[in-house]
């Protein structure tokens, strides 16, 4: 039984796989709003309903890292390093992730197609600030908070929200690590 369920699962996690990769280059071939989920669905040799079971609409094709990137946010708080700060640790993840951003050609290309598409810009950022309770959770347990600490809260907030301020600027990780100076410091060291 074991041997099915995980062959099952992963031919559910190979077809997921595959719309979100022909989701993608059919996106960045002939931008977002030129193309259907039908023709997604094609692309990927698929059902229309079985593009449904697995992404909820359009807007999920592009974004299929989700839950991923949240694992990741939440890893860089608990598992950093003896001594570093959770500030410090949420600064260097994002400044990191952005920085590879700017780097990749594939990543470059896939900010750029969310950022010239408006309807998915505000999913991205809908979706991005998702992780706010997740975030905050791992900080309040990383400081021994209560689990509905308001720093933590606060925190979490600020620091999703920073990459969007950052990322509209020329150097986005030398903005982020601006804002997370300001918030470490303060607003009084500015003046």
């Amino acid at each position: 039984m074991t041997a099915t369920t995980g062959r099952r699962e992963r031919k559910k996690a190979q077809t997921r796989q595959t719309l979100a990769d022909a989701a993608t280059r059919l996106f960045l071939e002939r931008g977002y709003d030129n193309v259907g989920v039908r023709d997604v669905a094609e692309a990927a040799d698929v059902s229309l309903s079985t593009l449904f079971k697995h992404f909820p609409g359009k807007e999920a094709l592009v974004f299929d890292l989700d839950e991923e990137l949240e694992a990741a946010m939440v890893a860089a708080v608990r598992d950093r390093a003896p001594g570093q700060s959770v500030l410090h640790a949420i600064r260097d993840y994002l400044v990191l992730n952005r920085t590879r951003s700017g780097t990749d050609p594939d990543i470059a290309a896939f900010h750029d197609l969310v950022n010239s598409t408006p309807a998915l810009r505000e999913y991205a950022h809908r979706m991005w600030l998702r992780h706010e309770t997740a975030l905050a959770a791992a900080i309040a347990e990383a400081t021994d908070a209560p689990e509905d600490d308001l720093a933590a809260a606060g925190l979490a907030h600020f620091a999703l929200e920073s990459t969007q301020i950052a990322g509209d600027r020329e150097d986005p990780p030398r903005a982020l690590r601006e804002l997370f100076d300001l918030l470490e410091h303060g607003w009084g060291r500015t003046q």
